[in-house]
């Protein structure tokens, strides 16, 4: 990305500011029709090279150089002096070209040339007041201009940093999302396929010695598969629906498992007052816990208990299972659920040798 243009617009008002000045002078008799014609020529050609700046690849001395003479130009050809604010000019466009550097010792050109000049030409020229105030003028307009230059190169760099960093938020957001969609087919997908596992796995060791059990496993299984294809449409219904807790633990209690694991929940307090995205994290720790339970653990009873209230809403997920050994929570998939639950500010904690608890615990604010 090349270096940031200056303010388009301050140039064609000094330009003509410098006009209005100069053809002022020359109406009052101080020059002649050539010379106002000619300051209008190199006013004019002065204003086209903005745009042809712009369009032309050129080196950008070449334009600093033919903007500097041309304003030599002008300041012969107006007798008002106010065509010299188009020295600060110079500095002011270098800066972006060149840097500051550059800029910098321009400005100290601008000044260091007249005040020479009007050396050579009255070496006493420091008695003169006026003659003193117009050249420290001149040196803060350079200074100012050299300090506007700066602040608009600033500018322009906090606004490609910001752009960065907008595009580093967005891959970070992506990749959050990501991770949360990777979440919600282990947590939900995973639950289901659980069930229609354990009921198929049913249906193989009774095909023989139960018939009629092992053609209800079967019809467990099918209604387990309907209902996750049935959550996955929902889920994509119902993006921007409210989600209610209750009504998804109740869900997940009806679905026991094909009578393998029965599910008892309670649920106390209002919801409402959660945000819905730390009610999501719960549910999908209920989700998970009564996975884990008939996967892993042998569970034949899961309770699940919700309390709103207060400052924080607690789900305790507990199941009468043989549990895990010490050191062996890790292995039972919880790494999700924890991420899932520290992102919206809530904690985890597993406990369990005889039957595994569940205690996830999130702000209500």
């Amino acid at each position: 990305m090349g270096p940031p243009r200056p303010v388009s617009w301050l140039p064609y008002v000094m330009y003509g500011a410098v006009l209005v000045a100069g053809l002022h002078d020359q109406a009052r008799g101080s020059g002649g029709l050539p010379q106002a014609a000619g300051l209008v020529a190199a006013i004019g050609v002065l204003a086209a090279l903005e745009p042809l700046e712009r369009r032309v690849t050129a080196p950008p001395i070449a334009f600093l150089a033919a903007r500097t003479a041309l304003f030599v130009l002008v300041a012969a050809l107006d007798g008002s002096g106010l065509s010299n604010l188009l020295f600060l000019l110079v500095p002011f466009t270098a800066y972006f070209a060149y840097g500051r550097r550059v800029a910098v010792t321009l400005a100290a050109a601008g000044v260091a040339v007249p005040a020479g000049l009007a050396t050579v030409a009255d070496p006493h020229w420091f008695s003169s007041g006026e003659r003193v105030t117009d050249v420290l003028m001149l040196g803060v307009g350079m200074a100012l201009a050299v300090a506007m230059a700066s602040a608009a190169v600033g500018e322009s760099e906090s606004r490609a940093r910001l752009r960065l960093a907008l595009a580093d938020v967005a891959e970070l957001s992506a990749a959050a999302e990501r991770g949360r969609v990777a979440r919600d087919i282990h947590d939900s997908l995973g639950h289901h396929l659980t069930a229609v596992s354990i009921q198929l796995e049913k249906a193989t060791a009774f095909r023989d010695l139960d018939p009629a059990a092992a053609q209800q496993a079967v019809r467990d299984a099918r209604a387990s598969a309907t209902r996750a294809l049935d959550e996955v449409r929902g889920a994509v219904r119902a993006l921007a629906a409210p989600f209610s807790l209750a009504a998804a633990l109740a869900e997940l209690a009806s679905d026991g498992g094909g009578g393998q694991c029965a599910v008892d929940v309670e649920v106390h307090g209002d919801e409402r007052e959660l945000p819905v995205a730390a009610r999501v994290a719960l549910f999908r720790a209920a989700q998970e816990g009564v996975t884990n339970a008939r996967r892993h653990a042998g569970a034949g009873r899961v309770t699940i208990r919700a309390t709103f209230g207060g400052a924080a809403a607690r789900l305790v997920v507990a199941d009468d299972g043989h549990g895990f050994a010490d050191g062996a929570a890790d292995g039972f998939g919880l790494r999700g659920m924890r991420e899932r639950v520290a992102a919206v500010g809530g904690s985890l904690d597993v406990t369990g040798r005889q039957g595994v608890t569940l205690t996830v615990t999130v702000p209500a604010a």
